[in-house]
């Protein structure tokens, strides 16, 4: 990415002192109302035209009732959704899709699927090609995922990790399991591997990366916010999981140009934590180094609206479906600097115009991350036009 080699060098950060950040920036970030989880993450997407609308106007000529109808699923396992609600305060619709059952050392997990790397295999189970996920399969950038091809009826998905271990990621290389002997019900890694040192179970690794948040696991699931006031909040939950109709209701954003979002994971703890997302050490640093993942580009002043740290909704540098965008998405921020008047940007070209211009500051990740950046994994399920108008 084109300003990722002249990041600074990395500097640790923790929670106290994102939090001692956060209290310490100047009136403007008190006034503006700006909450914790805001500053820890945020997602977007492209609009390559480089719109640039005039100070406190412009926005969107597509009204709410026009964007629903144009609305689009492009994840199979969505089975509802809807762009805005009237059931809470908060500026965010929902979706909910179907959850699929695994398994991991023993325990039921549960997860969402949305991503694949393989065109063939995203076309077969109606997810988002995403070929830049195919550079994931080296050891150390990925999980394993396995799938028993004629196994038992109620053979679950086995997975090599879940949230709240160190080697934690919803990527995952696929791996296809076939019975040659007695087949049994698969239940963890070492049952794997057990059945294919007794020569009952042969293993095909794929070169089939899925990105693949788990929602609930052995002993934890995501966050709900029963506040519903802010995007993130308190959690990207609208409800608990329900594993017994197989759903998850996730609250839905609004990136440019076109693209509805949730938050899974962020990559640094205390964006996980204050994010009340799961927390992906896997994530972080690999992923962007392989080429695999996005830009997001997220305001922290400007114009007022629904992005998630309470201004315009954020930029991202494709649209979802291009051959060059990915779910996981490195985390750049931008501040108006003083004595400029904020404007709509709706494309990364836009905004880097306006930072070589001299009129917004970048920092890589967030400022009291010294350089360092952070990686979201933020699914797009969901295309719809971009429906923000500023106050």
């Amino acid at each position: 990415m084109t300003d990722q080699d002249s990041t600074p060098a990395r500097a640790p950060i923790d929670r106290r002192g994102f939090l001692g950040w956060v209290g310490s920036r100047g009136v403007a970030l008190g006034v503006a109302g700006i909450g914790l989880p805001a500053l820890l993450a945020a997602c977007g997407d492209d609009d390559t035209g480089g719109t640039v609308a005039a100070p406190g106007g412009g926005g969107t000529s597509t009204t709410a009732a026009q964007a629903a109808e144009e609305a689009r699923a492009i994840v199979g396992d969505v089975t509802d959704f809807a762009l805005t609600s009237d059931e809470w305060p908060g500026a965010f619709g929902f979706v909910t899709l179907r959850i699929r059952k695994g398994a991991f050392d023993g325990n039921d997990i549960y997860f969402v699927r949305t991503d694949s790397s393989d065109e063939d295999f995203a076309s077969a189970e109606e997810l988002v090609y995403v070929p830049k996920l195919a550079t994931l399969t080296g050891d150390g950038l990925s999980g394993a995922a396995y799938v028993v091809e004629d196994g038992a009826a109620d053979q679950p998905v086995v997975f090599s990790s879940e949230p709240g271990r160190d080697d934690y990621t919803p990527a995952w290389t696929l791996h296809r399991l076939s019975w040659s002997g007695p087949p049994q019900v698969l239940r963890s890694e070492m049952d794997v591997r057990n059945a294919e040192s007794a020569g009952d179970l042969s293993i095909e690794r794929t070169g089939i990366v899925i990105n693949a948040g788990i929602v609930k696991w052995s002993n934890g699931e995501m966050a709900v916010d029963d506040e519903k006031t802010a995007y993130l909040g308190k959690g990207m939950l609208l409800e608990p999981v329900d594993t017994a109709a197989m759903t998850a209701t996730f609250k839905l954003g609004q990136c440019y140009p076109g693209s509805r979002y949730f938050v899974l994971d962020h990559s640094m703890a205390p964006m996980a934590e204050g994010t009340f997302t799961s927390f992906s050490p896997r994530l972080h640093g690999g992923p962007s180094e392989a080429g695999a993942t996005g830009r997001t580009n997220v305001f922290m002043n400007g114009i007022d609206g629904p992005g998630p740290m309470g201004f315009q909704p954020s930029a991202f540098d494709f649209d979802a479906g291009d051959p060059a965008w990915s779910p996981y998405w490195d985390h750049w921020t931008y501040a108006w600097k003083d004595g400029v008047e904020p404007r709509l940007l709706t494309s990364q070209t836009a905004i880097h115009e306006a930072r070589d211009a001299g009129d917004l500051d970048e920092f890589p990740g967030v400022p009291d991350t010294a350089g360092e950046i952070f990686t979201v994994n933020c699914p797009v399920p969901i295309l719809a036009p971009n429906t923000f108008e500023p106050a």
